[in-house]
């Protein structure tokens, strides 16, 4: 099976108008979006597989947990960084090749994770894994170029479901295989699924030439210049920057509540406990059908206020289980939810390459999950468990500002409509 070569075949201003788009002969292969969920949902799991492992990690190097800690920082800012500026170059060079080496870089960085032999090359060796892994977001909006318009939304939740289930059970895996074999096997075993889907994208991907034919300095400032002055894409960034900030204010600090006198939990059920999330995932399916239908804007709004009754409801989650799970059932099925609609929506934007889109969109959505974690411990530092919902709720609130502004503004051109 060989992929089709994507719809979209830009100028360095513009994507290709109906027209254009009429002239491409293939529909895509009917397995096409499953397969490229699961390769996602593998690649993304590469940054979370050292989470559950760090106390093991930091025995072996006899190093601080702090220091350790630093491990998740570094695959994260390696992600970041590659968000800004290699991202980008989905538009600029030949897909192909590029997947290939992203995915040879993560998975060099993966391979040396499993053999690095002091903690400062683990360190180097998780941010080339983060920096690699963004082929993710070269993938999503290669697959929203290749399914008809009004197949975008499904398509888009099949591929976060994938992208979330393989985040949700990383971390359940490297527990398992790190307490069978060690730590270090989780990460050689990880550089051989790299490689694995490595080989199957290289063969799958259509050899087609860039989208748009300008340089790097050059896409880079047109990805400024978009962010400038494409307010749909700015205000579902925000969005999209405010869910996950809430999203993570509360993950950042679950565990210290679940540890914490109360429920007094230990490191396997914190790590189990992460799985109510994955109705999340199931959730992101349907919403993409609700997406296919042009109702994104209504369909915001509504989760984001379930969003925020979810932190009401884990207010009193601080002494109730029944409570604390009801509300991460809602908040993560809300979050994600979300997320698909502002996908749905900004790769929906005609006259945009789509990898400028994806730098901008994804940069804001990781910035905002970054703010949010810091905020979420500082809550929970100096006001204890009921200040991490308030803060959540406060985040989502702030959304919800940004998205009633965007429905008084919108047009039928922004996907804003009801």
């Amino acid at each position: 099976m060989t992929i089709p070569a994507p719809a979209d075949r830009a100028d360095p201003g513009r994507s290709p108008q109906p027209a254009d788009r009429a002239a491409i002969p293939a529909p895509p292969h009917p397995r096409l979006i499953g397969l490229l969920a699961a390769a996602c949902g593998l690649i993304a799991a590469c940054l979370y597989y050292c989470q559950p492992l760090l106390p093991r990690i930091a025995d072996s190097y006899d190093a601080s947990p702090s220091a350790t800690g630093a491990l998740v920082t570094t695959t994260q800012a390696g992600y970041t960084l590659g968000l800004l500026l290699i991202v980008p170059l989905g538009d600029i060079v030949a897909r192909r090749r590029l997947v290939g080496i992203l995915l040879g870089v993560a998975g060099a960085g993966m391979l040396l994770s499993g053999v690095a032999p002091s903690l400062w090359v683990l360190l180097a060796a998780g941010t080339a894994v983060g920096a690699g892994a963004v082929v993710v977001q070269i993938l999503i909006p290669y697959a929203a170029s290749v399914v008809p318009a009004e197949e975008r939304g499904r398509a888009m939740g099949t591929l976060l479901t994938g992208v979330l289930l393989g985040i949700l059970f990383s971390r359940t895996a490297a527990g398992l295989v790190g307490g069978a074999f060690g730590w270090r096997a989780v990460f050689l075993a990880a550089a051989g699924t790299l490689a694995a889907v490595a080989l199957f994208l290289v063969r799958v991907l259509p050899s087609s030439p860039p989208d748009v034919p300008i340089g790097y300095g050059a896409q880079l400032a047109a990805t400024l210049r978009l962010a400038a002055a494409e307010p749909v894409l700015r205000r579902r960034s925000l969005i999209g920057a405010c869910c996950f900030a809430a999203f993570s204010a509360f993950w950042a600090t679950s565990a210290f509540l679940l540890a914490g006198p109360h429920y007094g939990w230990d490191a396997s059920a914190i790590g189990l406990f992460a799985l109510v999330g994955a109705a999340g995932a199931i959730a992101a399916k349907a919403t993409g059908r609700l997406a296919d239908t042009g109702r994104q804007g209504v369909a915001t709004g509504v989760l984001l206020l379930l969003g925020v009754a979810a932190f009401a409801a884990m207010w009193p989650g601080g002494s109730s289980l029944a409570w604390l799970v009801a509300g991460v059932l809602v908040l993560d099925a809300a979050v994600h939810g979300v997320q698909l609609l502002n996908m749905s929506v900004v790769y929906g934007l005609p006259d945009h390459p789509r990898a400028r889109i994806a730098s901008v969109y994804m940069t804001s959505y990781y910035l905002g999950g970054a703010a949010g974690s810091a905020l979420g411990i500082t809550a929970y530092r100096f006001g204890g468990w009921g200040a991490v919902p308030a803060t959540g709720a406060a985040l989502l609130t702030l959304a919800l500002l940004v998205w009633g502004v965007g429905r008084r503004r919108g047009s039928p051109r922004s996907g804003w409509r009801a």
